[in-house]
C-alpha cells in the first residue's frame, strides 16, 4: 500500500491541490454573491453555469488532450482556471462571475479526464480498486477542508481568491515534476438516454437525481447558509460537512449492498435523504436567527453531515445497479452514459431549488432536496415492485464511483473485459 501510494505521489498532490482550490472557491462565491445581495435566482444561473461548463469539457477537451499531451494540457488548463479565478475579484458582477465559472467548468472536466487517464494508467488489474479507494478519499477530504480556508481571511477581500489561484497553480507542480510517462486517453463511448432506461430505471433516475440534488446544494449551499444568518465561519463548517460527511456511508451500506437488493440500499438512502432534509428544512423555519447559534447549530451541522453522507451514496449506488445488468465491456459506456444524465441534473437542479428559495426564503432549499430524495424513493419502490433484482453469482461487487469526468469509468475494477456474460 505504502509503495502504492508513493508510485502515485504526484497525481494525489496535483488532485489535493485542486480540489482545496475548487473547494474554497465554491464557497467563496455563493458568499460573495450573497454579500453582493443577489438572490438564489441569480445565484442558480451563476453557480449553474459551472456544471454547464463540466459538460461541454467533456465532450470536447479529449481532443486537445490527445493533441497537446497531457501535461502541457493540465498546465494549460490550470493556468486558465487560476486565471479565471483572479478574474473574479477584479470583476465584482454577477453575470461577469457567470461567464468565468462556465470557463471554470470546462477547465475543471479537462483536468479531471488528465488526472484520471493517468491514473488509470499506473493501475493494474489488481490495484484498480485501491487506486480508485485512494483517489476517492483525495478528492472528497480535499474538496471538504477547502471552504474551511475561507474561515483565514475576509471574503470580501481578494485574498481568498489569490489563495484559491495559488493553490491552483501549484496544482502543477507535482505533475510538471512527474516522471511517469503520458498516457493515451482511453477511448469512451457513453450509452444513450434510452439505452440505460432499458438497461436499469433506477439507475437512471438514481444519477439524475443524485446531480438534482448535489448540483442545488453546491451552488446554493452557502447562499442558504448566509440568508439563515451564520457567520463566514459557520458557512465553512456547513459547507465542510456535508462533503466530507460523503464518505461515511458510502464503503458500509455500498459492501452492504453486495449481499442484497441495491435498491434496497438506494431506498433507504433516498428516504434518509427527504428525512433529513426535512428535518432541516423544519429547523431553519423554526430557528430564525437563532439558528446560527450554539446547539441548534450543532444539531444542523450532525443532520447535515448525515444527509450529505446519504446523499452521496446515491449515485454510486446508482452506478452499480446499471452495471448488474450488462457485460463487463459495456460498463465503461454505462458509467459515461450515467454521469452525463447527472451532470445534466447537476445543471438543472440549482434552477429548480432557487425557484422555491425564491418563495419560502432559505429553507425552499431542503424543502426541494426533500422533495428529490422523497420523489426518487417512490421511484425506487415502484421499481422494486416491477421487477426481479439482479442477484446473480456473476454480479459485481459495489465500488464509490465519484462523478468526476468519464475517464473514471476505465479506473474501475468492475469493467473486466474477460467477463462476458450478461448479468441476470
Amino acid at each position: 500500500m505504502t509503495a502504492l501510494i508513493a508510485s502515485l505521489s504526484s497525481l494525489l498532490g496535483g488532485t489535493a491541490f485542486l480540489l482545496l482550490g475548487n473547494g474554497l472557491l465554491g464557497t467563496l462565491l455563493g458568499v460573495g454573491l450573497a454579500d453582493m445581495g443577489q438572490g438564489p435566482a441569480v445565484s442558480s444561473l451563476v453557480m449553474g453555469a459551472y456544471f454547464s461548463g463540466l459538460i461541454l469539457g467533456s465532450l470536447r477537451l479529449p481532443a486537445l488532450i490527445g493533441r497537446v499531451g497531457h501535461i502541457r494540457a493540465f498546465a494549460l488548463l490550470a493556468c486558465v482556471f487560476s486565471t479565471a479565478v483572479l478574474a473574479h475579484a477584479l470583476m465584482v458582477n454577477a453575470w461577469a462571475w457567470a461567464a468565468l465559472r462556465f470557463v471554470e467548468g470546462v477547465a475543471m472536466a479537462g483536468l479531471f479526464m488528465c488526472l484520471e487517464s493517468w491514473l488509470n494508467e499506473r493501475a493494474t488489474r489488481e490495484t484498480r480498486g485501491t487506486v480508485l479507494s485512494i483517489y476517492m478519499i483525495t478528492l472528497y477530504l480535499a474538496q471538504g477542508l477547502g471552504p474551511l480556508l475561507l474561515m483565514a481571511g475576509d471574503p470580501k477581500s481578494t485574498a481568498p481568491f489569490a489563495v484559491a489561484a495559488m493553490l491552483l497553480s501549484l496544482a502543477v507542480v507535482p505533475i510538471t515534476l512527474t516522471r511517469l510517462p503520458s498516457p493515451s486517453l482511453p477511448a469512451t463511448k457513453s450509452f444513450g438516454a434510452r439505452r440505460l432506461i432499458e438497461v436499469s430505471p433506477s439507475g437512471f433516475l438514481g444519477s439524475f437525481g443524485s446531480g438534482l440534488g448535489l448540483g442545488a446544494f453546491y451552488a446554493l449551499g452557502p447562499l442558504f447558509a448566509r440568508m439563515a444568518g451564520f457567520t463566514i465561519d459557520q458557512v465553512a463548517l456547513f459547507m465542510s460537512s456535508i462533503i466530507i460527511g460523503g464518505l461515511v456511508l458510502q464503503w458500509p451500506l455500498g459492501r452492504l449492498s453486495d449481499r442484497t437488493d441495491r435498491r434496497r440500499i438506494l431506498l433507504l438512502a433516498t428516504t434518509g435523504v427527504a428525512v433529513c432534509c426535512a428535518v432541516l428544512a423544519l429547523l431553519t423555519l423554526a430557528g430564525g436567527a437563532a439558528l446560527a447559534g450554539g446547539l441548534t447549530f450543532a444539531l444542523f451541522l450532525l443532520v447535515s453531515a448525515l444527509f450529505g453522507s446519504l446523499l452521496t451514496l446515491i449515485y454510486p449506488i446508482s452506478v452499480a445497479l446499471a452495471n448488474d445488468r450488462v457485460t463487463s465491456s459495456d460498463m465503461v459506456g454505462v458509467s459515461g452514459g450515467l454521469l452525463f444524465v447527472n451532470s445534466v441534473g447537476s445543471a438543472i437542479g440549482p434552477l429548480i431549488a432557487a425557484g422555491l428559495m425564491e418563495g419560502m426564503g432559505p429553507a425552499g432549499l431542503f424543502v426541494f432536496l426533500s422533495l428529490v430524495g422523497g420523489g426518487l424513493g417512490l421511484a425506487t419502490l415502484w421499481r422494486m415492485m416491477a421487477r426481479e433484482p439482479a442477484l446473480g453469482p456473476d454480479r459485481q461487487p459495489f465500488r464509490v464511483t465519484p462523478s468526476t469526468s468519464p475517464v473514471v469509468g476505465e479506473l474501475d475494477p468492475r469493467q473486466d473485459p474477460a467477463r462476458e456474460e450478461p448479468r441476470p
